[in-house]
């Protein structure tokens, strides 16, 4: 067996992965792939000649590099059934905490909870187009990341509809106590989930380390509701909750472009 690393220079998020695994996918030489959004690499596992490899890589116009090809032992890739389940179990904690959040979000009149949730599910959709989605058709692969970009634009444009309504009425104000609370929660559960990835004999490789960036993310969001949880309080005004909410609306809509992407491309 033979490990190729690619340098891929455009290949700086969770879309351009997707691309990338979809263009390889059905290539029956190829055993595994890793991805290293951060130094913008791929490693790939394969057996037999690499030309119908970087065709396909080429083909994307992505700026595609070999660095390096070496021949390995096939037991160098049994850590990919590790990775799967560490990456399952960061999907259910987000998917999970998306259903918490969403709930009480509405339930306290917490903008700040509702956007955080909806990046918790836009994180869900991320690995789960990345697991789920392994072994399917090229269509069906496309169909979801269509299902799964216009889902969240949906609920970001719903988001930001009521975030303006509230701006210019006389909203409630969100219970402090619930957005405290509830954050602090989502924030153990981000640390949790980068424990584990960290903890990873793979932290430096694959969706690893990309996922230790994406849930850092989500701590700093954390910690931004829970700040503006803490101005709501002190202010008395509903202002603070509904900027952090415009903001976590706008990282949103960002990740749903990305994705929509995938469903519109070779």
């Amino acid at each position: 067996m033979d490990k190729t690393i690619f340098r891929i220079d455009k290949m700086d998020c969770p879309s351009e992965e997707r691309l990338v695994r979809m263009k390889l996918d059905g290539n029956p030489d190829i055993e595994n792939m890793e991805f290293n959004l951060s130094q913008r690499q791929l490693t790939v596992y394969h057996n037999g000649h690499i030309h119908a490899i970087e065709k396909a890589l080429n083909s994307l116009n992505l700026g595609m590099k070999k660095l390096a090809t070496e021949q390995i032992a096939p037991s160098d890739i049994e850590e990919a059934a590790n990775q799967r389940i560490v990456l399952w179990a960061v999907l259910v904690i987000n998917f999970v905490f998306f259903i918490i959040e969403i709930s009480t979000g509405l339930i306290s009149k917490s903008m700040g909870l509702v956007a955080d949730s909806l990046d918790m599910l836009a994180d869900s959709f991320v690995y789960g187009l990345s697991l789920f989605a392994v072994g399917g058709t090229l269509v069906r692969k496309k169909n979801i990341a269509r299902l799964a970009g216009y889902f969240q634009i949906l609920l970001a444009v719903l988001g930001f509809m009521e975030v303006i309504r509230r701006f210019i009425g006389s909203a409630h104000l969100p219970d402090f106590t619930t957005m405290i609370i509830v954050s602090i929660f989502a924030l153990l559960a981000n640390g949790i989930c980068l424990y584990m990835l960290q903890k990873s004999n793979s932290k430096e490789e694959a969706h690893m380390k990309a996922s230790m960036i994406f849930t850092s993310n989500d701590v700093i969001i954390n910690l931004g509701v829970i700040a503006a949880a803490i101005l709501v309080k002190v202010l008395q005004s509903n202002k603070p909750d509904l900027v952090i909410g415009s903001i976590v609306f706008i990282l949103v809509m960002r990740g749903a472009f990305r994705i929509l992407k995938l469903g519109r491309k070779d």
